[in-house]
């Protein structure tokens, strides 16, 4: 039975409502959690099986609930109507990065200026030997850095403290994180929980047994970016996110299997989307893969779906990702008042791998690889 409190502004969080709200959540008055407004009864029981989520959080009674509160409870935030029981919460300050690392064009002034002049050209480059040994090298770093960030997922860890970590080991190797201060952009890695699709921003919520955790990362080192993620199990995982996230991981191997000379770029999301719908799933179609170098994202357009109309054929020395987001139900995302943190419209999850890939004479080089355990993803030792 909802409670009857209401705030000033606050709307109805039921998806696709946004009713003016006349109650509040019992439990979460109870237990300090921010939010949790409905306009009805019938809104609010409509809710309950992702609503009743937010009360395993362990610290709802803590400090940290009331910082979260008064984090909500900002103009940003006010009164916006949740998709899913995942809440914002209060960032760190950005990391800074020492002068001596070399650092893209945008990282004083988040604009890619190289990256936006390149948009006039739909021209897929083709690397020389040298570049490709570059790319090679700054491939093996992003995943280095990745490993240390696979290590750190664990109950209890803030994202926040994943970032700060996956900084670290950036510069530790000599590389900038290419996110930071992209268009912007606050942290140097980006995590996506749960119902987070993509460009979800670290932050000081820890996370949490049964969470699912995707974590982004690209590095720049000497001129070249290498990016990929992988999704990570945070202590025991139920088992349709385990099959949503092993799914996930195949969506983006049939995709790497079709990557050689002649190839069209438009077939790859034929293969992913053919798997994810045998399986149950959707294909996210907001955000696709991209051409990396010199150039965070450049051409080619690599989308995940089927039928698309992406251009051109591969040839060797093409470098570019494949990245797809599959969800438990629909394709269709939101974006967060942050103007960053992807969402699923229906509060349900989303899993995603990507690796930067190399095409060669004969097939395929995947630059971002996994160098132990044969490249099997980290899921598979996480209790899979």
């Amino acid at each position: 039975m909802a409670d009857e409190e209401t705030a000033s502004g606050a709307v109805c969080e039921t998806v696709g409502c946004g009713k003016p709200s006349r109650l509040r959540c019992p439990t979460c008055v109870k237990l300090v959690i921010a939010g949790s407004f409905f306009c009805s009864q019938e809104c609010f029981k409509g809710s309950w099986k992702t609503h009743r989520a937010v009360h395993k959080n362990p610290l709802a009674s803590s400090d940290t609930a009331i910082q979260l509160a008064a984090h909500l409870a900002t103009p940003q935030w006010a009164g916006y109507s949740f998709s899913g029981p995942l809440r914002p919460h209060p960032l760190s300050p950005s990391r800074s990065v020492p002068e001596h690392i070399g650092r893209p064009d945008y990282a004083e002034d988040g604009q890619p200026v190289s990256e936006q002049q390149a948009r006039a050209s739909a021209e897929i480059k083709v690397l020389s030997d040298e570049e490709i040994e570059s790319m090679r090298v700054v491939g093996k770093l992003a995943r280095e850095c990745l490993n240390v960030a696979a290590e750190a997922c664990a109950i209890g860890v803030t994202t926040d403290e994943v970032d700060r970590l996956v900084h670290e080991a950036a510069l530790e190797r000599n590389c900038y994180p290419s996110p930071l201060n992209y268009y912007n952009f606050p942290k140097s890695c980006c995590t996506s929980v749960n119902e987070v699709i993509c460009h979800g921003i670290p932050d000081k919520r820890p996370l949490q047994d049964g969470d699912i955790c995707n974590v982004d990362i690209t590095v720049y080192h000497n001129g070249f970016h290498g990016d990929l993620n992988e999704t990570f199990f945070v202590g025991k995982v139920d088992e349709s996110s385990k099959r949503l996230v092993k799914v996930a991981h195949e969506c983006m191997m049939k995709g790497i299997d079709l990557v050689k000379p002649g190839a069209k770029y438009r077939e790859i999301g034929n293969a992913i989307q053919k798997h994810a719908q045998a399986n149950g799933y959707s294909v996210v179609k907001s955000y696709c893969g991209h051409g990396i170098h010199r150039l965070f994202h450049c051409a080619p357009s690599v989308p995940h779906y089927a039928k698309n109309k992406a251009t051109g054929v591969m040839k060797p020395g093409n470098t570019f990702t494949i990245e797809p987001m599959i969800s438990e139900g629909t394709w269709r995302d939101i974006s967060w008042p942050d103007n960053w943190t992807a969402v699923t419209e229906d509060g349900k999850r989303s899993a995603q791998f990507e690796q930067t890939l190399l095409v060669t004479d004969t097939g395929c080089e995947i630059l971002t690889r996994r160098r132990e355990k044969d490249g099997a993803p980290w899921f598979l030792e996480q209790g899979f």
